[in-house]
C-alpha cells in the first residue's frame, strides 16, 4: 500500500447563475459517455457527474503516488485539467458560441476543501432551489451509484461522496430541516385540486419559465399530470421543457387557443400584464366550461379584469401564499444551525480524506 496525494476538482453550471431554460443547453444527453470522456483527460482519475432540473456538477479526481511524477495537482496541471473540463464540457453539451464566450464566469470552479464544503451544504439542502428538499439528497445518491455501476469512480471520489451522504443525512435528521418541506409550486397545485380538481382529464398550461414555473412543473410531473409550457419565445419554453417537461407552444398559439385549457398557471417576471380582457375576450366568450387561473408571478400578470368573463376564476399567489411562506421561515430559521454543523464538519471530513490509502 502506498499513501496518494491528490486533488479534487468541482466545476458546476447552475439555476443561480444560468436561467432554466438556458441550462438545458449545457446538460449532457448521455450521462456514461460524459463520465468516461472526463475521465480521459490527462491527469484525471475519477468522475462523478450529478445532474439534476437546477444543476450539472462535475466532480473529477486526480491522484499520483508520492513523488517527482508530474501530475495535475501541479498549478500549471490543474490549469490544464480545468482547460481540458471546459473543452469536454463544450463537446458533449449542446451550449451555444454566446455560452462559450462566457463560460469563465458561468463556470463555478472549486477546488479541495471548498470542493467539500459545497458538497455537504448541496446535500444538506442548503443550496437548493427549495431549501432543505430530500430530492437533493437521492440525486447525490443516484449519482454515486451510477459512477459506481460503470467505473467511472474510485476510492477518492467514493470515499467523499460517502462521508458527504452520511453526515449530511445525520445533519438533516438531528435539525429537521427536511420536515415538512413544500414548495410553491406542491401548494399551488393542492391549492388548485382542492378549488378544480386536477386530473387527467383536463387540459393544462405553465406560462413561465422561471423557478416558480419550474416548481410548479415538478409539481405536476410528480403527480403524473400532462401540461403544456409557454414563455416570451418558444426557444425558451423548449429549453425548459427538457429538463422539466411539458410540451412547448408559442405563446401566440397559447393566446389563440386559451380556451382550450382548464387550469392555466402563471408564473413569470413580466412587468406588465400578460394576460388582460381584451386579449382574450373572443376566443372566452364561447367557452362553456370554467376555466381555473393561477398567477404566481410577482408582481401580478394576470389583469383581475378577465374575471368579467364567464366562468373564469382567478386566484392570486398571495392568496396561497401564507401556507407556503410559513414552511419556508421555519426552514430558514434552521439554515444557522445546520450552517454552524456544517462548519465543524468540513475539517473532520478533510481529516479523512487525508487518510485515503490504496
Amino acid at each position: 500500500m502506498s499513501e496518494i496525494s491528490f486533488d479534487i476538482i468541482n466545476a458546476r453550471v447552475t439555476f443561480q447563475n444560468v436561467p432554466l431554460h438556458a441550462l438545458s443547453r449545457f446538460r449532457f444527453e448521455d450521462l456514461k459517455t460524459a463520465c468516461e470522456t472526463f475521465k480521459k483527460i490527462p491527469g484525471v482519475a475519477e468522475c462523478i457527474i450529478i445532474q439534476t432540473a437546477s444543476r450539472i456538477e462535475i466532480f473529477t479526481a486526480s491522484n499520483v503516488e508520492s513523488g517527482d511524477t508530474p501530475d495535475g495537482r501541479r498549478a500549471e496541471g490543474k490549469s490544464l485539467v480545468l482547460n481540458q473540463i471546459k473543452k469536454t464540457w463544450e463537446s458533449l453539451s449542446q451550449v451555444e458560441q454566446i455560452d462559450i464566450d462566457h463560460f469563465d464566469q458561468t463556470l463555478e470552479v472549486y477546488k479541495g476543501t471548498d470542493a467539500y464544503l459545497n458538497l455537504l451544504r448541496l446535500a444538506c439542502g442548503l443550496d437548493s432551489v427549495v431549501v432543505g428538499k430530500e430530492e437533493i439528497l437521492n440525486e447525490i445518491k443516484t449519482a454515486l451509484s451510477n459512477a459506481k455501476n460503470i467505473n467511472v469512480s474510485g476510492p477518492i471520489l467514493n470515499k467523499l461522496f460517502e462521508n458527504v451522504i452520511r453526515i449530511a443525512t445525520r445533519i438533516r435528521e438531528t435539525t429537521g430541516i427536511s420536515k415538512n418541506v413544500v414548495s410553491l409550486g406542491e401548494v399551488a397545485t393542492q391549492i388548485v385540486d382542492e378549488k378544480a380538481g386536477l386530473d387527467a382529464k383536463k387540459r393544462i398550461l405553465l406560462i413561465g419559465t422561471g423557478e416558480t414555473a419550474a416548481r410548479v412543473a415538478k409539481s405536476l410531473n410528480k403527480k403524473g399530470y400532462v401540461f403544456d409550457v409557454t414563455s416570451k419565445t418558444i426557444e425558451r419554453s423548449t429549453g425548459f421543457s427538457k429538463i422539466l417537461g411539458g410540451k412547448p407552444i408559442a405563446f401566440e398559439e397559447v393566446l389563440s387557443g386559451f380556451d382550450k385549457y382548464d387550469i392555466i398557471f402563471v408564473a413569470t417576471t413580466a412587468d406588465y400584464f400578460l394576460i388582460t380582457f381584451d386579449r382574450i375576450k373572443l376566443v372566452m366568450e364561447e367557452k362553456k366550461k370554467g376555466t381555473l387561473i393561477m398567477d404566481l408571478s410577482e408582481p401580478r400578470t394576470v389583469d383581475e379584469g378577465i374575471t368579467a368573463l364567464s366562468g373564469i376564476k382567478l386566484l392570486f399567489r398571495d392568496q396561497i401564499a401564507e401556507k407556503y411562506e410559513e414552511n419556508a421561515r421555519a426552514r430558514a430559521g434552521i439554515v444557522p444551525a445546520v450552517e454552524k454543523i456544517i462548519e465543524k464538519e468540513v475539517p473532520i471530513l478533510e481529516a479523512t480524506m487525508k487518510r485515503i490509502i490504496i
